[in-house]
């Protein structure tokens, strides 16, 4: 995934080679020099506000990026995490969630998949963006929807100052919406129906606890029936 979206031209590190060493595999990328966002938060260099503007200018550069193909398409992201499921999902969500995919008709767009402050590393050449693990093509809506969850849910839970995640998550939807053109409303009802997708990706992928369960609440009433 790093390789495709270095090469569309999104500020990503090069890959240069795969290697194995001591039975190891890794990755070879170009080294950027520099604190992350995250460092500079904790120390108050930058602010809540600034650290949600570079947050969402990235985003948005991301979103205008024609997506390469490479990159898989949602539905057969979802697809391959539901084989990949090993009894994590409870059966009717798993059985719902593909159908409410197809009902969105998600359009083709380059989404960066897991966009927080941790992720950015402030060069002397502006920020740029690592970790392209969970990169895939959907609508920016969804990737603002991954770093919803992410500031909110996960993030709050793991960190020194957990009123810092939602703050910068505040900060970035209002700065997209700027950037966008959108009224914050707006943007708020275009993430809305990719939330529950989000948390189903996550509990696939390894949530636990009370997280699994805020999760499944939250799927749950996305999925009910509306009166």
């Amino acid at each position: 995934m790093t390789r495709a979206v270095f090469a569309a031209g999104v500020l990503a590190p090069e890959v240069f080679e795969e290697v194995t060493i001591e039975g190891r595999f890794g990755i070879v990328l170009s080294r950027f020099d520099g604190p992350t966002l995250l460092q500079l938060t904790r120390t108050g260099a930058v602010t809540f506000e600034q650290a949600g503007a570079i947050l969402a200018t990235l985003a948005r550069s991301v979103h205008k990026t024609p997506p390469p193909l490479d990159v898989a398409l949602l539905r057969d992201w979802m697809d391959f995490s539901l084989r990949s499921d090993k009894g994590r999902l409870p059966t009717h969500i798993a059985t719902a969630i593909r159908p409410l995919i197809e009902r969105l008709s998600p359009n083709d767009g380059l989404c960066h998949g897991d966009l927080h402050p941790n992720n950015v590393i402030m060069t002397a050449e502006g920020p740029r963006l690592v970790d392209w693990t969970w990169a895939m093509r959907g609508p920016a809506a969804l990737d603002l929807a991954f770093s919803h969850i992410i500031h909110t849910e996960i993030a709050p839970q793991v960190t020194d100052d957990p009123e810092r995640p939602p703050a910068v998550n505040a900060a970035v939807q209002s700065a997209y919406a700027r950037l966008a053109g959108l009224s914050q409303a707006a943007l708020t009802a275009a993430m809305e129906p990719y939330l529950p997708i989000v948390c189903v990706i996550h509990l696939l992928w390894g949530a636990e606890g009370a997280l699994r369960e805020r999760m499944i609440q939250r799927i749950e009433a996305a999925l009910r029936p509306a009166d």
